[in-house]
C-alpha cells in the first residue's frame, strides 16, 4: 500500500514511527518545505493550501490510502478544494481527523457518534463541512476519526508543569476527553484495515476535569500543584476560554466494537505513569 499523508503533524508523524512497516511508500505534505524531516525516509513535499505542484497532484493520485490532518479554514476544506480533480479518478480510502469539538455542549452528559453536532462555534461548522467533503470525495470510504485532546511525548501535563505553564482552571462541572497519541496511531490503522467508511470516536475511557490532570501530573513530580484559579475571573484568551463553553463525556464504545480498538492507555493516569517512567517532565 502507498501512503500519502496531507498535513504532517504530530499525530500523523506517531503514526509512521508506529505503523510506517504496513506501506510500501510512504510521503506526506508540510507547509513549509525547509521544515526538518524528522521521520527517517519519508518523502517531504510542500503543500500550503494554495495551488500543489504537480509532484504532489501525483502522490495524490498514486496514493491507496489518505490520511488527512490539515484543518479546513473558512473557504471549506483547502485539501479538497486543491485535489477536487484527481479525488475523483478512482477509489482510494481516505482517514479524515476531525474533532469531537463538533459535538459541542452537552452539560457533561454522554455522547457518542449518533449524538447530532451542535455547530455552535465557527471552527465546529467548518470541521462538520470538511467530514462530509471527504466522504463525498472518498466514495463513502472515508473514515472520520473525532479525535479527543491529544497528548504523548513532548506534549502532556508534565512538561507544561516542569515548563512552569501549567494553570489549574476551575469550572464546576466542566470534563475534557483526551487521549494518547499512541493510542490514535492504532485507530488510524484499525480505519485503513476497516472495509468501509464510518465516524468513530477516539477518545479514552475516563472524561476528567482538567484541573485533576495536572494535580496526577504535580503528584507523580513530587512537586506542589499550581493554585486553583476560578474560571470566571481567570485570565484567559477568548480562544482558550471557548475550549470551556463545552462539557460533554465522549464514548469510545463503539472504536472499541467496530474498529477492534485496545487502548494502551485507557485514562490519563496510564497515559502520564509511562511518560513519567519515560523520562518526561524531569
Amino acid at each position: 500500500m502507498r501512503l500519502f499523508i496531507l498535513g504532517l503533524g504530530y499525530s500523523a508523524r506517531h503514526f509512521v514511527r508506529q505503523h510506517g512497516g504496513n506501506f510500501s511508500h510512504i510521503a506526506g505534505t508540510v507547509r513549509d518545505p525547509a521544515q526538518r524531516n524528522d521521520i527517517s525516509g519519508l518523502e517531504v513535499h510542500a503543500f500550503s493550501g494554495s495551488r500543489p505542484s504537480q509532484g504532489t497532484v501525483q502522490q495524490v493520485r498514486n496514493a491507496d490510502v489518505l490520511l488527512v490532518s490539515i484543518p479546513p479554514g473558512s473557504a471549506g476544506d483547502p485539501a479538497v478544494t486543491a485535489f477536487g480533480d484527481v479525488l475523483q479518478e478512482g477509489r482510494r480510502k481516505v482517514v479524515y481527523l476531525s474533532t469531537i469539538g463538533v459535538y459541542g455542549d452537552h452539560g457533561g452528559a454522554w455522547v457518542d457518534e449518533s449524538t447530532p453536532p451542535q455547530a455552535v462555534l465557527d471552527r465546529a461548522r467548518m470541521r462538520v463541512a470538511a467530514e462530509q467533503a471527504w466522504t463525498n470525495a472518498a466514495c463513502g470510504d472515508a473514515a472520520i476519526l473525532r479525535l479527543a485532546g491529544i497528548y504523548g511525548p513532548g506534549r502532556n501535563a508534565l512538561v507544561t508543569l516542569r515548563a512552569g505553564k501549567s494553570r489549574r482552571i476551575i469550572k464546576p462541572g466542566q470534563v475534557f476527553n483526551r487521549i494518547h497519541v499512541e493510542d490514535i496511531a492504532n485507530a488510524i490503522m484499525a480505519a485503513v484495515q476497516h472495509r468501509g467508511g464510518g465516524i468513530w470516536n477516539v477518545c479514552d475511557d475516563e472524561p476528567a476535569p482538567p484541573q485533576d490532570v495536572i494535580a496526577y501530573a504535580a503528584k507523580l513530580m513530587g512537586v506542589a500543584p499550581p493554585p486553583e484559579e476560578a474560571f470566571a475571573t481567570a485570565e484567559m484568551s477568548a480562544m482558550a476560554r471557548s475550549f470551556y463553553a463545552s462539557s460533554a463525556r465522549v464514548s469510545n464504545a463503539r472504536l472499541k466494537r467496530e474498529l477492534g480498538v485496545t487502548l494502551a492507555y485507557p485514562t490519563y493516569r496510564h497515559g502520564l505513569d509511562a511518560l513519567w517512567r519515560a523520562g518526561e517532565g524531569r
